[in-house]
Formats: structure tokens, C-alpha cells, sequence
């Protein structure tokens, strides 16, 4: 896969849905920008109610489309949906280490509904994240999770997922791709819970 070219899909998303019966995983579209802004939105306002973030969202429907749905992205969206409603995305990038001399993943946001919870949808995203991980040869996924929210980080230690660095409530956790391969999610046993806000 050429990084950064959009017309380049990971061998992983030739099907473009996973599926564990009730909820799918799927790759975002340039339909689904006014959908994408919703999320972060939500996601914003789950981050205050645990006083992890005080601003104004700067991001608009335009900007979305201009950086994500460009030939270049700079970012990539992933959807969980059941029969219903999409119940869930990531966020996330690839970063690139010039010591490694290999790619990993940023994962930026991490979200799903309040009363979708607990049904699979966040783990089959990690897993679809993974996945893309290791067919592009990356090292580790890593993100950050705010130490009041609870749930994420039990969620995220299930994974596998370690805290490389706290600095005051902000969590840097990385997980890799070594740590991922044993612990890769099975879609029928449900085995990570899931769907826990960054």
C-alpha cells in the first residue's frame, strides 16, 4: 500500500466489511463527512463530561473533507454499524519513524454510542486496526486515553495495550504488533468486550 494515496486500500479492506453478525466494520466514504463531524462531536463532549478536553472544536464539514477525502489524506475513518445505525468510528494516521525505518498508527479518536457499548463494536474496530497495522508492516498502534476515564483503560489493558508515559491525567498507551498477535480478537466469543471512549 502506498501511504497517503486513497486509491491505495489495505489488502484487509477488499471485502470492506467485517462482520461478526450484528455489527459490521467499514471504511468511510467522502457521503459520510457530515457523519464523521457528528462523531467527533460526540467524542468532544465525551471528553469534557471526564474534564479531558475544555475547547472549542475547530473542525468543520469542509475541512473534514479537504484533509480526509483529498488524493494526499491525511487521515482515515473507520465506521461500526449494526443493521440500524453506525454506532461507532475511529480515527487514525500513519507515522512514519526514520530509526524503525517502518510506519506505525496513530489512533486519534476512538468513540461509540453510550448504549451500543459493551457489544463488540469497539474491538472489532481495534481489530480492523491491527489488521491494517500488520499489512503495512507498522510497529505499534499508539493513542492517548485521559486516566479518569476508567473503562477505556481497562478496555485498552485488555487489548494488550501498555502506558509507555503518563503525564498528569493524559495516558500514552502503545500496542504492539507482537503484543497484538497474541491477544487478536475472536468476533464470535466477543473476548474483548469492547467499544470503551478514548
Amino acid at each position: 500500500m502506498a501511504l497517503g494515496n486513497r486509491n491505495s486500500i489495505p489488502p484487509a479492506f477488499n471485502s470492506k466489511i467485517m462482520d461478526n453478525s450484528l455489527i459490521k466494520v467499514r471504511i468511510a466514504t467522502s457521503d459520510d463527512v457530515s457523519l464523521i463531524y457528528q462523531f467527533i462531536q460526540k467524542k468532544a463532549e465525551f471528553d469534557r463530561s471526564v474534564g479531558a478536553y475544555s475547547g472549542i472544536i475547530q473542525t468543520s464539514e469542509a475541512k473534514i473533507r479537504a484533509t480526509i477525502f483529498s488524493n494526499h489524506p491525511f487521515a482515515y475513518v473507520l465506521f461500526a454499524a449494526d443493521n440500524r445505525d453506525v454506532i461507532g468510528f475511529a480515527l487514525y494516521a500513519f507515522r512514519y519513524s526514520s530509526f524503525a525505518g517502518q510506519p506505525s498508527i496513530w489512533l486519534d479518536d476512538l468513540y461509540i454510542e453510550p448504549n451500543m457499548r459493551s457489544k463488540g463494536a469497539g474491538a472489532l474496530l481495534m481489530n480492523k486496526l491491527q489488521q491494517i497495522a500488520d499489512e503495512n508492516n507498522c510497529t505499534h498502534l499508539a493513542w492517548t486515553a485521559d486516566a479518569r476515564n476508567i473503562g477505556g483503560l481497562k478496555f485498552y489493558r485488555r487489548l494488550g495495550a501498555e502506558i509507555s508515559e503518563k503525564k498528569g491525567d493524559r495516558c500514552y498507551f502503545k500496542w504492539t504488533i507482537s503484543s497484538i498477535n497474541n491477544q487478536l480478537y475472536d468476533p464470535d466469543s466477543n473476548h474483548y468486550d469492547s467499544g470503551i471512549i478514548i
